[in-house]
Parts: C-alpha cells; sequence; structure tokens
C-alpha cells in the first residue's frame, strides 16, 4: 500500500467507508452490505463462530466474495453449520458436497469443514464461544486511521490459531484467525475516518 491508497471510499449514498468495500471494484454492494451489517459486530453462539471458522477457511485463496455470493448454498449443503449434524456427516455426504455447485468443491476444505465440527462437537455447550472470546484483545485498541495500519496477523491470533489447532481444527493458521476475529467482532478493524467509527463516537 502507498501513501496516495485511499483508507475510505464514499457510496452512493454519500457515506465514507472502509475502501476495501470500493465503489469499482466487482461485488461493491454486496461488500457495503457485509461491511455495514456484519463485519466487526460481535457473534456469538457455538454454530455461529463455528460456519464463521468454517467460511474463513473455505475463503483461504479466493476472494470473500466468492464466499458471500454463495453462502445460502454453505448453509444448505452443511444443515446451516450445526455443529451436531455435520459432525455425523459420512463419507456419502463427503461425495454429495462434491457434486454441489452451490458451495467450493474442494475436498481438502470440505473435509476440514466436517472436522471441525467433530472437534467442536467434543467441547461442552459454550465452550467454542468462550474460547474464541478468549483472545479478543483489549477494546480500547486504537482504531487503524489507514488500510496499512490492519495487521494481518497479531499474537492474539496466532494463539487463537494454535489453541484451535491443539483441539483438532483444521485450517485455522494465524491469517485466517485473524481474518475470523474480524469478522466477527473480536477487534474493529474499521479504520477511524469509516462512517460506521463516526457513529459509534469511536475515533
Amino acid at each position: 500500500m502507498t501513501a496516495a491508497t485511499p483508507s475510505v471510499t464514499v457510496g452512493p449514498d454519500g457515506l465514507a467507508r472502509c475502501a476495501w468495500t470500493g465503489l469499482d471494484r466487482p461485488g461493491a454492494d454486496d461488500y457495503r452490505l457485509y461491511h455495514d451489517t456484519e463485519w466487526g459486530r460481535p457473534v456469538h453462539g457455538d454454530d455461529a463462530l463455528y460456519e464463521r471458522i468454517c467460511l474463513e477457511a473455505f475463503q483461504s485463496g479466493l476472494s470473500w466474495l466468492t464466499i458471500l455470493r454463495r453462502r445460502a448454498g454453505f448453509r444448505a449443503a452443511f444443515a446451516d453449520f450445526s455443529v451436531e449434524k455435520v459432525a455425523a456427516f459420512t463419507e456419502a455426504d463427503v461425495e454429495r458436497l462434491l457434486a454441489d455447485p452451490g458451495i467450493i468443491r474442494n475436498r481438502a476444505k470440505i473435509n476440514a469443514t466436517i472436522s471441525n465440527a467433530v472437534a467442536a462437537a467434543r467441547l461442552a455447550p459454550g465452550e467454542l464461544d468462550a474460547l474464541v472470546w478468549s483472545y479478543a484483545p483489549p477494546a480500547s485498541r486504537r482504531a487503524p486511521r489507514t488500510l496499512a495500519d490492519v495487521p494481518a496477523v497479531t499474537p492474539e491470533s496466532t494463539a487463537l490459531a494454535k489453541d484451535l489447532k491443539k483441539r483438532g481444527f483444521r485450517f485455522v493458521g494465524p491469517t485466517t484467525a485473524y481474518a475470523l476475529m474480524q469478522s466477527c467482532g473480536l477487534v474493529n478493524d474499521h479504520v477511524s475516518t469509516c462512517h460506521l467509527r463516526s457513529r459509534a463516537g469511536d475515533e
């Protein structure tokens, strides 16, 4: 990123948003909706966090837009990301999923999604939620002023990835873990001039 790279873009509604929602990028409307209604907002619940872990894993090597546009397909294919139901999937389900055009048909990621459900099912109710949120950094962390101030990996994401892997989760490296922390509101990486920061008075 250079000094000339903008930190925000101004949408048709006149609101400044984090520049990754860019007006001229494919899927800008999808990105703006996700940015305004989900990204950085707290997510709780074992099934909800399991879903986000799995979607972040599927996103690896792809654009987030690819995942957003297949989200309904993922939910239909993976029983609404019910930990209990996916943990009971069989090899027949794997073959079904590999033939499903509504998702990313990657055998390794499909197998990881099922394995992650098995790992989550071993935990007590609420334990996945508590585990993930135990790695949230202090809420007083300074708001990033530019996109260059937003890290890809942090000590907390590295520790979270290590803890999840120790418990049997797959496709959860430090970078994926940090993306999970961003999407689920453990960190607030809206830049300081984004309208969502201004609305909250969080400069």
